[in-house]
């Protein structure tokens, strides 16, 4: 028999203009303890947002945003003529808005080093992800 599917929303402050925020324990709050089997898809709506799962480790992070620095350049796109701020949309594209993952016993069945992370590339902002449960 399947539970009532649960959504909610919360949002993240970012400081800087590219980095990433753990959002890992407020997903898995919304997760009832009493679901056995199903999913949690969390969402960012916005187009110069992402969300990924990767390790928490501060130097990785860094990496991460570097990389990211330097595969989008900073200026030299067209739409940079509109407002500035193409490369944080052309990042964002690259991980993409959502995530989901397995719920096993009334926790996302994250793997020994995964978390999740809200990485904002426009920053700072305030973001508003979207976290749909659903199972039995």
């Amino acid at each position: 028999m399947a539970s009532t599917p649960i959504q909610e929303t919360f949002t993240v402050e970012t400081d800087d203009r590219l980095t990433t925020v753990d959002v890992t324990d407020r997903i898995a709050d919304l997760v009832p303890d009493d679901l056995a089997v199903g999913t949690v898809t969390a969402f960012v709506g916005h187009t110069t947002a992402g969300l990924l799962v990767q390790e928490n480790e501060s130097r990785l992070r860094g990496d991460l945003e570097t990389f990211l620095g330097d595969l989008v350049p900073d200026e030299g796109h067209a739409h940079d003529q509109l407002d500035g701020n193409a490369d944080s949309h052309l990042r964002a594209a690259l991980v993409g808005p959502d995530v989901t993952i397995p719920v096993s016993d009334g926790e996302p069945a994250l793997g020994t080093w995964q978390s999740i992370f809200v990485l904002e590339c426009d920053g700072p902002r305030t973001r508003t992800v979207t976290v749909t449960v659903l199972g039995a």
